[in-house]
């Protein structure tokens, strides 16, 4: 059973909201135009390009969309830079944000306040992302599988997965080594398997409960304002809410 399910089911509920699905289609976009500004436009000679249309489809960003994030990035050639900045919450909460930004004074000068404003302060690189692995995460609804919830786990172990968990209530949840996670969602793919999500994330080593009602209120509104904001691409943390 993935040891982090706890702090994905909240993430899984979370992506069912249209606000959570527009920021799937923000972080992408952004992640193409850095991809487009490195390799150019054309796919088939831009591998990370080509990858990260895969990604999208499979993050179910409409064919559409994806054409008119590639041909927003190749005419806007804005120049995003990706900052990844750490801290910690109320309570010693791990919190670590990846941004992708066109202002990196605006960005750092909002996230800092934003630690700051809600009882949290903004560290050094490196002060909590020790406490952290990455890991290739793929999850699918329950109900949207048509497959058993063995003949699912057989697939994906075959395919090359880690770990398998039916431990929540709406969705499976496939674990990968991050150089394995293509492959895998690849493989799932091609037996028409629809997908709720499918990335890299940052799984939290251990968690911190918080018992004070302050920390709890002061730790709803930093997360809140940080996944608000339109330069943060992914927030992270070892809050077991």
């Amino acid at each position: 059973m993935s040891g982090h399910s706890k702090w994905h089911n909240i993430q899984a509920k979370k992506s069912k909201t249209d606000a959570a699905r527009a920021k799937v289609f923000t972080k992408i976009g952004k992640e193409i135009a850095i991809a487009i500004r490195e390799g150019g436009p054309n796919p088939n000679s831009n591998s990370k390009l080509r990858e990260l249309i895969v990604k999208a489809k499979a993050n179910n960003v409409p064919n559409d969309n994806i054409d008119r994030i590639i041909k927003k990035a190749t005419e806007e050639k804005k120049d995003y830079k990706e900052i990844t900045y750490e801290g910690y919450g109320p309570g010693g909460v791990a919190v670590i944000v990846e941004t992708a930004t066109d202002n990196t004074n605006r960005t750092v000068g909002n996230v800092r306040a934003y630690f700051s404003k809600f009882h949290g302060n903004m560290g050094n690189t490196g002060c909590v992302s020790f406490m952290f692995t990455e890991k290739g995460v793929i999850t699918i609804e329950k109900e949207d599988c048509e497959l058993s919830e063995d003949e699912l786990m057989e697939l994906a172990i075959e395919s090359g997965a880690d770990d398998f968990s039916a431990e929540e209530e709406d969705v499976y949840e496939i674990t990968t080594e991050p150089a394995d996670l293509p492959g895998v969602r690849d493989a799932l793919m091609a037996k028409n398997i629809k997908l709720a999500g499918a990335d890299l994330e940052k799984i939290p080593g251990n968690y911190v409960t918080l018992s004070n009602e302050d920390d709890v209120k002061w730790m709803t509104l930093l997360l809140d304002k940080l996944e608000e904001d339109d330069d943060v691409q992914q927030v992270y943390h070892n809050w077991e809410g």
